[in-house]
């Protein structure tokens, strides 16, 4: 209802005086941020909707004027076809794999396409190192796919042969029973017991699936995976899930969860790195200056004299680069001391001489 929404100026954060360079770009880094497939927060779907709506109409003059003029009621009678039908998200968003292309609209804004189901959504996971991360590529992945066999079409009777349709349900695989009771009639459906449901038989089953119309293959494709790409993103290829029912179906989509591969040197936090660098005591004493790993190879970091266990040390701009552009984060390194445990007679010596100039009176 139109109660509950809020202004189309507030959802996006946009003066009502904004041109449609700020509409795009604000609508672009806020519809990155929310869409489902990256964010997985409760509500993330519902604000990326808010924001796509209130795109859909200040991004065309012509509804912009009219709820300009009139509020809600000047666009109240558009369907979710009318509003986002003339927008190509995978343009203006730039892909990603997140799935912004036609099937948006039955993804998110409600509307069904005429014709057969499609088929389910596959989802694999695949594990990346934060190479790929840094910079982009390429990853195969192995699919375990059911497809149509392509022997019989689909329709699981020996090529050259066709099923043959049930008798008793006529095809239809339920079996009616209609009852009149005191002026009313009593329609009972169930399964035919007959065909089990199937509405038809197949007499000579293909010999490649057996009769089932469907084989297991396992298939291999190349996924591109983007720069910055975040811990969990699912990145959407349509046409590669399960096929449909029927065989005019639109086969689902292949769902391929991102995750990072653990890395020795250091830890992922978002497009943050965290690595524990230990230093002796006399280096956290004095200070000093050492070489220490980045993704893109080595830095120079300053060990500040009595520096203290736990302090973080910000090397700015050495993390992950943030996706969907804009700069790198931050390499964060936490300082452990490194006190010895085992110390030579020498050592000793010198560590109760300082002992004794902190304690003169110890």
């Amino acid at each position: 209802m139109d109660a509950v929404k809020r202004d189309y100026y507030e959802v996006l954060g946009v003066p009502r005086t904004a041109d449609q360079k700020q509409i795009r770009d604000t609508f672009r880094k806020l519809a990155l941020q929310f869409h489902p497939d990256r964010n997985k927060a409760p509500g993330a779907e519902e604000r990326f909707k808010e924001v796509a709506e209130a795109y859909a109409v200040l991004s065309d003059p012509k509804k912009r004027a009219d709820y300009d003029a009139r509020g809600f009621g000047g666009v109240a009678d558009f369907s979710a076809e009318d509003l986002f039908g003339g927008i190509d998200f995978g343009d203006l968003l730039g892909g990603g794999g997140l799935g912004f292309g036609g099937d948006i609209f039955d993804r998110f804004f409600g509307r069904r396409r005429a014709g057969p189901k499609r088929g389910n959504d596959l989802r694999v996971t695949v594990t990346v190192p934060m190479s790929v991360v840094m910079y982009g590529g390429e990853h195969t992945v192995q699919i375990p796919q059911t497809v149509r066999c392509d022997e019989c079409h689909g329709s699981g009777a020996r090529k050259g042969t066709a099923p043959r349709t049930c008798p008793d349900c006529k095809g239809s695989g339920n079996h009616v029973e209609i009852r009149h009771q005191g002026g009313m009639s009593l329609q009972t459906i169930t399964l035919c017991s007959s065909c089990h449901g199937r509405g038809y038989f197949i007499d000579q089953p293909c010999p490649v699936c057996t009769g089932s119309g469907v084989i297991e293959r396992l298939d291999s494709l190349t996924v591109r995976i983007p720069v910055g790409v975040e811990e969990g993103t699912v990145l959407r290829v349509a046409g590669h899930g399960e096929p449909g029912a029927d065989k005019k179906a639109t086969p689902g989509d292949l769902l391929v969860v991102v995750v990072t591969e653990p890395d020795s040197r250091f830890q992922r936090d978002g497009c943050n790195l965290w690595r524990t660098e230990e230093v002796s005591v006399t280096e956290a004493v004095l200070g000093g200056r050492r070489e220490v790993p980045t993704l893109d190879g080595t830095a120079t970091v300053t060990i500040p004299a009595g520096v203290q266990p736990d302090t973080v040390l910000r090397l700015a701009g050495k993390g992950l680069p943030r996706f969907g552009g804009g700069k790198r984060g931050d390499l964060l390194l936490t300082i452990r001391v490194r006190v010895p445990d085992h110390l030579s007679a020498e050592e000793r010596r010198h560590y109760q001489a300082l002992h004794k100039l902190a304690n003169p009176k110890g």
